[in-house]
């Protein structure tokens, strides 16, 4: 079950209207650039994953395949901690609260650290077969006790409850190929975006109580092509950005009204970047 308050179109409307001014580039100078390296081993192990604290803006964490998860402090371009965070290569990393993140591993577990005890996780989900990596880590910002990651080779969306450990409380399963990103809705706790090797971005609406078919996805795009990464605006929530190949384009969200079938979404502009 996926509990949580029913959805509202008029969020999406309301986002719509509010940015419709034309866009501005501008360049930004940095007062610093630096680097921020593990200055205490002199090689350092590729990293795979980074991700900003939003309660903290001071802090980032990155993820590596030497096991760990680093957090940095950028202000003053140190090291404040070093977590061996999983038993194998970590692949993605994702703050919850200011002081809370969670990891996904090749060893096939999604696990949660508070950073006020760094001897201890808590083992969320797991792989239901052994040794099957986990790729990608989505924390709902709207709901902190949904989560969602994908799977290596794998057309599911796996919808976790922090609450309710090793049961997900969802599976997507519509894509046809392997899922390859994930992006919560910034101004909406029930929609999530994912994309794949089948050339599709699909919008998700997660029901209170999902059907014995499972859950169809409320809109899709086809690129034509193996979408890699996708990214949802918080700055402008009714744009999300889908790379594949040497494009990226952005798709923008609306709000249709068809009369007697009332309002719906639907994929409108698409604008490519490149």
């Amino acid at each position: 079950m996926y509990r949580t308050q029913p959805t509202d179109l008029e969020n999406w409307a309301s986002a719509q209207n509010t940015f419709q001014q034309p866009h501005q580039i501008r360049k930004v100078v940095s007062e610093k650039d630096f680097s921020i390296n593990n200055k205490a081993s002199e090689f350092s192990a590729p990293l795979t994953s980074f991700d900003w604290n939003e309660a903290e803006p001071r802090r980032i964490g990155t993820s590596s395949i030497d096991t760990t998860c680093t957090i940095w402090d950028v202000e003053k371009g140190v090291v404040e901690t070093q977590l061996i965070a999983h038993d194998k290569e970590v692949y993605d990393m994702a703050w919850g609260e200011a002081g809370v993140f969670a990891s996904v591993s090749a060893d096939g577990s999604v696990r949660v650290f508070d950073l006020r005890d760094k001897e201890h996780s808590t083992i969320i989900y797991e792989s239901p077969v052994p040794d099957t990596p986990l790729l990608r880590l989505a924390w709902n910002k709207q709901d902190l006790r949904y989560m969602a990651t994908i799977l290596m080779d794998s057309n599911k969306v796996v919808i976790l409850d922090i609450r309710s450990p090793a049961v997900p409380v969802a599976e997507l399963e519509r894509h046809t190929a392997s899922v390859n990103a994930i992006s919560w809705a910034p101004q909406s706790c029930r929609h999530i975006c994912s994309a794949g090797d089948d050339g599709r971005a699909l919008l998700w609406e997660l029901p209170t109580v999902a059907g014995p078919n499972g859950i169809d996805p409320m809109l899709v795009y086809s690129a034509g092509a193996e979408i890699n990464q996708l990214q949802w605006s918080a700055a402008q929530p009714d744009w999300i950005a889908i790379a594949f190949g040497n494009k990226m384009q952005m798709l923008k969200i609306m709000v249709r009204f068809d009369g007697e079938n009332g309002a719906r979404l639907v994929f409108g502009t698409c604008i490519n970047m490149c």
